[in-house]
């Protein structure tokens, strides 16, 4: 069926990468294939799942709502689950007063565009090099990258990339006074890469001083992942707004939530006509605000947060151990459970030949080299952190267990060790594919 009506790119990709197991049930931190196989889920639906799948607490304030046979989506009226949510929220983030919700991550990076313009007069929004921020339109005109970019320009106009941590450049941006908003990850969610110290501070201030809008994308960062409630608290800073989606929904109903000042809301809606100037038809459905509630209610009452902190710097420092006893290894970075393990070309002769038949033949090729028998042999699913990169991402459930960590460090000391042996297993799996690469150019 989904050859016939859905993504048949998608299909062959699954095929040709032996990911084709027909995963059936997801239970925390686990998936299960067709033959009940046990898998780790490192990837976490893009970080979907950080409380895990099919939490029993969520799926009971989930049946309670459709119960209740709640006056759902009147849309003349006001919704209480919505005003709960939004303090619970609010609570987390004490220096915003207002929110907005959506029904996604790249619906919230919209509203963010909407309400900087809108709230500043000022045309211009200035993101980062390397950055994602969603797919639709407003968003992929802020995402810097022209594999998702190309084919759909010409995109927003008034969108300008600065590099990640240079605060000269972003000054020169900003310096013009006719930027509404600086949109920024805490941390890179493709690659990894995170901030200086100076940088995230240091933008603040510049905004501060050209009266621009400092907006903090913590979609993928948020909601605890980095052992924080928000990443940005690492650096100790105050955006005007913060945007987070992904881990709110719990999984199963999408929700996109925008936090911002008052002052700026109250620019986007200013009087009783333009009550609805900007909305969203599902945004406060009471299933997402049911998900969103009991999503908090879990972190909170199962301190993942400290959970994600604790785990995540055993888990790098494990991964970290490995670093100097692999040529092909350059560094492990992340905080809390947003973890890159980024791979570079070798020294040796013997192995340098192989690295760059791969990366001829497609850039950033040779992770596939980890994450193959990752899934394959040891039952784990992670991801390369973007395309054409060297990084491989772990973007695990906040739930996973000293256990799991210990399956995650053996099974990562085994792969990469075997990536090391040439001729060996890995190697040949690495000619598979540059023979299915060469296939594709030609």
């Amino acid at each position: 069926m989904h050859m016939r009506h859905l993504n048949e790119q998608l299909v062959r990709v699954l095929k040709t990468i032996g990911y084709d197991v027909g995963f059936q049930k997801g239970q925390g931190q686990y998936l299960y294939d067709r033959q009940g196989a046990r898998y780790l889920d490192l990837l976490s639906g893009f970080g979907v799942f950080a409380i895990g799948r099919n939490h029993p607490a969520l799926r009971e304030a989930l049946k309670s709502v459709l119960d209740a046979d709640l006056p759902n989506l009147v849309q003349l009226d006001v919704s209480t689950l919505a005003g709960v949510l939004a303090e619970r929220l609010l609570e987390h983030v004490p220096y915003l007063d207002k929110v907005f919700f959506a029904n996604s991550g790249a619906e919230t990076v919209e509203a963010a565009i909407k309400f900087a313009r809108a709230a500043t007069g000022r045309p211009g929004i200035v993101y980062c090099t390397h950055s994602f921020h969603g797919l639709s339109y407003g968003a992929l005109s802020l995402t810097d990258d022209t594999n998702f970019r190309s084919g759909f320009e010409p995109l927003l106009p008034g969108c300008t990339p600065v590099p990640f941590n240079d605060l000269e450049a972003l000054e020169k941006a900003l310096s013009s006074r006719q930027v509404g908003a600086f949109i920024v990850e805490p941390i890179q969610g493709k690659g990894v890469n995170l901030p200086t110290d100076e940088f995230l501070p240091g933008a603040l201030a510049l905004c501060r001083k050209y009266g621009t809008l400092f907006i903090a994308d913590e979609i993928q960062t948020g909601i605890g992942r980095t052992g924080k409630f928000l990443a940005v608290e690492h650096w100790g800073i105050e955006p005007d707004m913060v945007l987070l989606a992904k881990a709110l929904s719990g999984g199963h109903v999408p929700i996109g939530a925008l936090l911002t000042r008052k002052h700026i809301f109250d620019k986007i809606f200013n009087q009783m006509d333009r009550a609805v100037v900007h909305g969203s038809t599902f945004g406060k459905n009471d299933l997402a605000m049911a998900a969103g509630i009991a999503t908090l209610d879990v972190i909170k009452h199962e301190k993942l947060v400290e959970q994600a902190a604790k785990r995540g710097a055993e888990l790098r420092l494990a991964l970290t151990r490995m670093v100097p006893g692999y040529e092909l290894m350059k560094e492990v970075r992340g905080k809390g459970l947003m973890i890159g393990v980024e791979f570079g070309p070798p020294k040796s002769l013997r192995l340098k030949a192989s690295w760059n038949l791969l990366e001829t033949a497609n850039k950033g090729l040779f992770c596939q080299l980890i994450t193959v028998p990752l899934f394959k042999d040891h039952k784990i699913l992670t991801q390369v952190a973007g395309h054409g990169l060297h990084t491989i991402k772990l973007l695990p459930p906040l739930t996973i267990t000293e256990d799991d960590c210990a399956w995650i460090e053996k099974a990562f000391d085994e792969v990469i060790a075997g990536s090391h042996k040439v001729p060996g297993a890995i190697w040949s799996l690495g000619k598979t594919l540059v023979d299915n690469a060469v296939r594709k150019s030609a």
